[in-house]
């Protein structure tokens, strides 16, 4: 048996090759293959941000400086190479449709471009002159972007792009599109006045965002605003330049900013090509967009006066962005105005920007409602927006719990009580995704609204050990019998179901595990894959993203990237015939089964059990979006047999939901 694992990192790229090359797909509509370029850019820039610190002081030891480094910068370029080829190929499509982005080409001559440099550009601008015998305590911004500017006779300036403040393109009167950069090119001779510009270059510095909030002393509030201002000044861990840039310049540069050679990253003429996403368009094309998705009704809810009566008289499992997720918005209104509602509990990990939610439980908490929310404040990248929604819930009146010491909150769960009279009742909301609609529109996941009394009365005791803030070796065990809750009872019980799938193929019986996740890194899981397929169980693994597992004969490994991000968790165990499925929050990560609170829960209405299967079964035969991945997490497309017709398994799907 290879119980071998693959790198976590360079199976992350390979997730984020997949990404790019749906940019080079002709069936994609055009503006789609851009928004892939974008996304490609801005995970990559992630990538810098957390991953990279740990690979540069990986490179300090012995047995890996030689391996896992080179390999993923040589990954890294090798993908910045077909990034640019792909690039150029998507510009030449626009330009055929009458789009022109004026992309290392000079822009003409425009009164109204001069006149919005000094009108609206100029005023953002902070040039310096950098004395290279004498150097200045001049900060690099995290990922901002900068020109350098060269000057003939020597020297050399540097001068903010300021796209935070100002849109990344401009629409030129005569036609076209141009990079701000350009702009502020085309007028650097007045930003350095008295200077002959020779050439201008761009550059970007990445700085360490992965931080342990740990290390800060004091109340847990306090401790993340403090970690978002250390982010910021984080340790470098990418130089990006324009490759054009003279080597003098690269060295006197890294001199400057006190830059390692394993830092210094050659690029394009541009930087943060995410903004890509935001290239202002002459005219709505339809055909540039994927066609627009209309989400599928629930009869047994739109019939229904009333949300929480309807889930009252029988489970409800929702199929997002297939359909609506204005249900769980309705679940959050009805709860802030029924009159018999008295608690509300709810974690948050990620919550929008203007989160109709959170507006949600401040009104129920000014109807007199008792609403308690577990906000997660260490969210990376969701951090700021966090902080500031729980400020805001507070002064509303609501009691705000911040994240257990050493764990993070990631499980996606909502419970409503009600009382009539003498009577309580339970009706609860369990996720594989967050309470985000802005997110919700292009996340694939699904929602189970229950009244399930055993399941909702486990998740009361859920919220209760969370607002001990105790951390749960320390806590009394609570007998979760239905949920599977990380840190008490999640991973020994995935480890028996893997573990009776393999008793039932030594003993001669049919044995088979599904499982569909975001990412697949933790070894013992891996290792108890690896066990049930040597014992004769066939494993189908459906794995977006991270895939540490090596595919093996019984073991086979797909991804599907496409029009939404796939970011459901569904576990599925054959059972000897009478199978059982899981769904929640967790993946199979170090950091969901050993160092987060995370919920899966089961499905036991046998309509929807039949629903969560033909959704996987339709994922494993996509041929058109789906690729395999081989030993080395290598993409392959999968190999239609003659005759076969194209599936496409969101498409399918949504076809199949609205035919519920």
């Amino acid at each position: 048996m290879d119980t071998s694992l693959n790198d976590r990192d360079l199976s992350w790229l390979s997730f984020n090759c997949r990404v790019l090359t749906m940019a080079d797909n002709k069936a994609v509509p055009l503006f789609e293959r851009v928004r892939f370029l974008s996304i490609f850019s801005s995970n990559l820039d992630e990538f810098f941000r957390v991953r990279m610190p740990a690979l540069l002081a990986l490179q300090q030891l012995e047995e890996t400086s030689n391996r896992l480094l080179p390999a993923v910068q040589a990954e890294i370029g090798r993908q910045l190479n077909l990034f640019g080829r792909l690039l150029q190929g998507v510009l030449a499509d626009l330009q055929q449709r009458g789009i022109h982005l004026y992309y290392g080409t000079p822009l003409p001559e425009d009164v109204a471009v001069r006149d919005y440099f000094l009108s609206t550009v100029m005023g953002l601008l902070q040039p310096a002159v950098l004395q290279w015998e004498k150097p200045e305590d001049l900060f690099l911004e995290n990922n901002a972007l900068y020109l350098v500017a060269s000057f003939e006779g020597g020297g050399a300036g540097i001068v903010n792009i300021p796209a935070g403040l100002l849109p990344r393109f401009l629409k030129l009167s005569g036609g076209g599109i141009a990079f701000l950069d350009d702009v502020l090119r085309a007028h650097l001779h007045l930003v350095f006045p008295g200077r002959s510009i020779q050439g201008a270059y761009s550059i970007k510095l990445t700085r360490d965002a992965e931080i342990d909030v740990d290390e800060f002393s004091g109340h847990l509030l306090q401790k993340v605003e403090s970690m978002l201002i250390r982010r910021e000044l984080g340790i470098p861990t990418r130089f990006l330049f324009d490759a054009a840039m003279p080597e003098s310049l690269q060295a006197a540069l890294a001199r400057y900013f006190r830059i390692a050679p394993q830092e210094m990253v050659a690029g394009g003429r541009y930087h943060h090509l995410r903004h890509l996403a935001d290239l202002p368009l002459p005219a709505k094309d339809p055909s540039l967009f994927y066609p627009p998705a209309t989400p599928a009704r629930v009869k047994l809810l739109d019939g229904a006066e009333s949300l929480l009566d309807a889930v009252l008289q029988r489970d409800v499992l929702l199929h997002v962005p297939y359909q609506n997720y204005d249900y769980i918005l309705r679940y959050f209104n009805e709860a802030a105005l029924d009159p018999d509602v008295k608690e509300i509990y709810v974690t948050l990990y990620r919550v929008a920007s203007g989160s109709q939610i959170v507006h949600a439980l401040i009104s129920a908490a000014q109807n007199g409602k008792q609403v308690t929310v577990m906000v997660e404040l260490k969210a990376r990248f969701d951090e700021a927006n966090n902080v500031r929604w729980a400020k805001r819930m507070k002064e509303a009146g609501i009691r705000i719990l911040y994240s257990i010491p050493n764990l993070k909150v990631h499980a996606k769960v909502a419970l409503v009580k009600r009382q009539r009279g003498h009577v309580w009742d339970h009706v609860g909301l369990m996720a594989t995704g967050n309470f985000n609609e802005s997110t919700a529109r292009f996340y694939t996941d699904h929602v189970l609204l229950t009244a399930h009394r055993e399941m909702t009365q486990e998740l009361e005791l859920l919220f209760l050990y969370m607002q001990t803030g105790i951390a749960p070796a320390r806590y009394q065990f609570i007998p979760f019998k239905h949920l599977l809750v990380a840190q008490f009872n999640l991973m020994g019980r995935f480890l028996e179901l893997i573990a009776r799938e393999a008793d039932n193929a030594r003993a001669g019986r049919p044995a088979r595990i599904v499982i569909k996740l975001n990412n697949l890194q933790e070894k013992q899981m891996i290792e108890a894959l690896y066990a049930a397929a040597e014992a004769g169980v066939e494993i189908d693994l459906i794995v977006r993203s991270i895939c540490c597992i090596v595919p093996q004969p019984r073991i086979r490994v797909r991804r599907i990237v496409d029009r939404y991000l796939e970011h459901a968790r569904i576990f599925c165990f054959h059972n000897g015939g009478n199978e059982e499925i899981y769904m929640g929050s967790a993946d199979w990560m170090n950091r969901n089964l050993h160092r987060r609170i995370e919920v899966c829960f089961p499905v036991y209405d046998r309509e929807y059990f039949r629903q969560v299967k033909d959704i996987l079964d339709i994922q494993l035969v996509d041929n058109t979006n789906a690729v395999i991945l081989d030993r080395q997490v290598n993409n392959l497309p999968v190999e239609k047999q003659p005759g076969q017709p194209d599936v496409n398994a969101q498409q399918a799907i949504a076809a199949y939901v609205h035919n519920l």
